[in-house]
C-alpha cells in the first residue's frame, strides 16, 4: 500500500506543505500566500504529491490564456532522489496542456544544478536570466522554457 499519488492541493495540506516549504527554500512562502493562491488566484493550480497519506511534496502552477508558469516544486529531502521530482513535475506539465497552455516557463537559481537537469530532462531550455533574482542572496534566476 506504498501507492504514490498526485492529487489538487487543499487548504488542509497547509501544515504539511509549510513543512516542505521551510526545510526546501532558504526564502520560503509564508502561509497567507498558499491560502491566496488556492483562494482567491482563479488561474493557480496547485498538487501535492503523497505516500500513505503523507504529502511530502508540491507544486503550483499560473496558467494564464496560453502561458504557463511553475511558481514553485519541491520535495522533502529525505524523499529525493527517488524520482519523485520527476512524477510530480511530469503531472504539472500534462496538467498545463489540459488546460490549454501552449508553452511552459520558470525561474531556477543558477546555482541550484539539479533542479536545472530535472527541467532539461524535460525539454526545458534556458532563455534569458533574471539578474539578482532571489531576495535572499540577491542570485541570479535562469529563465527556461519548453513548447508544450
Amino acid at each position: 500500500m506504498n501507492e504514490v499519488t498526485i492529487r489538487p492541493m487543499t487548504i488542509h495540506d497547509l501544515d504539511d506543505v509549510m513543512k516542505i516549504e521551510h526545510e526546501s527554500f532558504s526564502s520560503p512562502w509564508k502561509r497567507s500566500s498558499f491560502v491566496n493562491e488556492l483562494m482567491e488566484n482563479p488561474y493557480a493550480f496547485y498538487y501535492v504529491i503523497e505516500q500513505n497519506n503523507q504529502v511530502f511534496g508540491y507544486c503550483g502552477l499560473w496558467i494564464v490564456f496560453d502561458q504557463a508558469q511553475i511558481t514553485n516544486i519541491a520535495i522533502l529531502p529525505e524523499f529525493r532522489g527517488k524520482k519523485y521530482g520527476d512524477k510530480l513535475f511530469s503531472f504539472a506539465l500534462k496538467k498545463a496542456r489540459e488546460k490549454g497552455a501552449s508553452f511552459l516557463t520558470l525561474e531556477v537559481r543558477v546555482s541550484n544544478i539539479r533542479a536545472q537537469n530535472l527541467y532539461q530532462k524535460f525539454g526545458m531550455q534556458p532563455v534569458g536570466l533574471r539578474k539578482n533574482y532571489y531576495q535572499d542572496n540577491q542570485e541570479d534566476a535562469i529563465v527556461m522554457w519548453v513548447k508544450l
